[in-house]
């Protein structure tokens, strides 16, 4: 393939991708859930000539395709489920099912890699090694990447290298972001107990309140970022839901907390830990409650092989020299394409899709997310040319 035909190519196929995306935005399913989704992406694939493996760390899918020839094993990972939030949209592709919608572009991500398989399928005889496509179910959150890990998808045969991208909406159209090293945070969700005594909201001293003490554990901790963490270091702690009491005028036995921990390295995620520990149990006590803490860890650090970034660099600067390249961006998001580059060496970048001139602005898991489609061959021109690149397709100029 000609580095100058990558863009030409994806373009050819952008009406295929945009009919696969329309249909998948269309019928939205959750994580563990992708029935339909998983039988349209194997039908694709079997249609290209691939080896094809369906349930795949529950309702994931691979494709697998042998080159001719010796070479690396090359393995690109890409996302499949919706999430429970109600579209606010008004096209004509707005999800048909209440309270589920691609929210985060993961329509977009299937169209992007079956179009990418579909165009490598036509150069099966010129390709250098092996390559195998996982569409990974339940991203959110919900333990997909390590289902599918668990699965084998790291194996037989091992890759040498594996690849993933986001669509970005946090940025326009003509806009690429990735970063050597540590990229997206890892992500910890915390829960806080509260327990007190309940009684009568005209009678305070002869309750122990916990919704005092649940205000006084928040306000401290927001302490922990700005006096026990350096300026210098990326960390966050947010609460996400507070939980008690169900009426004005009974102060309750208990209240929850829930929140998120994103930290970029080991010694700074440890020291938030022992210090939300230490104020919730402490302040819990100064105030005559108990209090419980529960940590469960979601996703390590996103972090990129500094080799590869320099692959994507050099497509970047070959296809798309206009683009704003941002080559040291990091995000708060969590991704849990962090399990593979555990264990594999690899890369993961951003494609900004907003466009405000189409009013297409809304963030990601917002209920009006819409993404700029024109993302699409711009996503599989990336990775057509990092395989160049890595010499997996073969260049010609």
């Amino acid at each position: 393939m000609k580095n100058n035909d990558i863009f030409e190519s994806a373009e050819n196929n952008f009406y295929y991708a945009q009919k696969l995306r329309r249909d998948f935005h269309k019928n939205p399913e959750l994580g563990f859930n992708e029935f339909r989704t998983s039988e349209i992406i194997a039908k694709e694939l079997l249609s290209f000539g691939f080896d094809v493996h369906k349930g795949v760390g529950r309702t994931g899918v691979t494709g697998f395709l042998e080159g001719n020839n010796p070479g690396i094993n090359l393995l690109l990972r890409f996302d499949m489920d919706a999430l429970p939030i109600q579209e606010e949209n008004t096209t004509d592709y707005i999800s048909t099912k209440s309270g589920v919608m691609h929210a985060c572009g993961h329509d977009g991500h299937m169209s992007i890699g079956l179009t990418v398989a579909k165009i490598i399928s036509e150069y099966k005889n010129q390709l250098n090694g092996t390559i195998k496509f996982v569409f990974q179910p339940a991203e959110e959150g919900l333990g997909g990447a390590l289902a599918v890990i668990q699965d084998g998808v790291l194996e037989n045969p091992r890759p040498d290298y594996c690849l993933g991208l986001h669509i970005w909406n946090e940025k326009p159209i003509g806009w690429i972001g990735v970063n050597a090293g540590p990229m997206m945070a890892g992500a910890d969700t915390f829960e806080i107990k509260i327990v007190g005594k309940g009684g009568h909201g005209g009678l305070p001293n002869k309750t122990v309140d916990p919704i005092i003490a649940t205000a006084q554990i928040i306000t401290s901790i927001q302490s922990i970022i700005s006096r026990n963490i350096s300026p210098l270091e990326n960390a966050v702690v947010s609460f996400g839901s507070v939980n008690g009491g169900s009426t004005f005028n009974v102060i309750p036995d208990v209240v929850q907390l829930t929140g998120t921990i994103r930290t970029f390295n080991s010694r700074v995620r440890e020291k938030i830990i022992k210090r939300l520990e230490e104020i919730s149990l402490s302040v819990g006590k100064a105030m005559g409650c108990k209090v419980e803490f529960q940590l469960n860890e979601i996703t390590p650090v996103v972090i990129n092989d500094l080799q590869l970034v320099s692959n994507l660099s050099m497509v970047v600067q070959q296809q798309f020299p206009t683009y704003d390249y941002d080559y040291k961006y990091q995000s708060m998001v969590s991704e849990d394409f962090s399990f593979f580059l555990n264990q594999v060496p690899g890369c993961f970048f951003f494609v900004g899709s907003a466009n405000s001139e189409k009013n297409l602005v809304f963030g990601h898991h917002h209920p009006k997310f819409d993404f700029d489609e024109k993302v699409i061959p711009v996503s599989v021109s990336c990775l057509l040319g990092m395989m160049i690149q890595l010499g997996f397709l073969p260049s010609s100029n």
